[in-house]
């Protein structure tokens, strides 16, 4: 994967711990001033300053946090030229879904579905009338892998490839969309799963999106693109035959 050198304001939502963190060190050390944002001060405050970024916090789920978060990065910043809307979380404990308590189901569609929606809605206006912008979304394999966890976070998660998909579309050719599997990285959510799983590299996912940011992968905007299980690079390369096959997309086949 060739290193892209960015340039610009990128914010980025869940941005104090794991695949956030990693993306807001990686873009920041491609050259680009980056927000991060987070409910957790001390994990927030940290990132920031390990980049010499802003720190922000709050919550993804609450549309005057979001407006705000996006108002001082621009005010403070300049222009945001990337959102990374990654912000996200999994179900609390092993409950069943008929055992977890509603509020515990619903918070975990608000972050991650709401979030992103906010999240993207608040940053959308702003490129759409400056003619420039991107935004990239952390999707996950859940959306449309069989598994054995609790309904709340593949629910989620296929919303929010659905979304981008669908956002992709309504942007097109204004505003590139992406949507992205980072894999099965090793964070603080997973980590109670145990060694004994096929864990893909933490530094994938930053990488990948250091070249969606570069504007090298614009035709691929819409596309599900798989942190460890695709070559960004092939993809660019054949991005006319992924149109017109339709591939790289969650699809029911018959």
């Amino acid at each position: 994967m060739s290193v892209d050198q960015l340039e610009g304001v990128a914010l980025v939502t869940g941005g104090g711990r794991g695949i956030g963190a990693s993306i807001a060190r990686e873009l920041a050390g491609a050259g680009m001033r980056v927000a991060v944002t987070g409910r957790t001060a001390e994990q927030v405050n940290a990132v920031a300053a390990e980049i010499e970024g802003m720190a922000l916090i709050g919550d993804v789920a609450s549309a005057g946090d979001v407006g705000g978060w996006v108002e001082t990065t621009e005010r403070e910043l300049g222009p945001i030229e990337l959102l990374v809307a990654n912000a996200g979380i999994g179900a609390a404990g092993d409950s069943t879904s008929w055992d977890m308590p509603v509020d515990d189901w619903w918070r975990v569609q608000e972050v991650n579905v709401l979030g992103v929606h906010l999240s993207t809605r608040s940053v959308i206006p702003l490129m759409l009338d400056r003619g420039r912008g991107r935004i990239v979304i952390t999707g996950s394999g859940a959306a449309y892998l069989p598994g054995m966890q609790s309904t709340a976070y593949p629910t989620s998660k296929a919303a929010v490839c659905r979304y981008g998909e669908t956002l992709a579309n309504e942007l097109a050719g204004r505003i590139p969309v992406f949507h992205f599997s980072p894999g099965l990285v090793r964070t603080e959510m997973t980590e109670r799963w145990g060694d004994d799983l096929p864990w893909t590299p933490p530094e994938l996912a930053p990488q990948l999106v250091r070249v969606l940011a570069s504007g090298r992968a614009d035709t691929l905007a819409g596309r599900y693109i798989h942190a460890e299980h695709d070559d960004i690079e092939d993809l660019i390369a054949r991005a006319d035959e992924i149109a017109a096959e339709d591939l790289n997309a969650i699809r029911l086949r018959r």
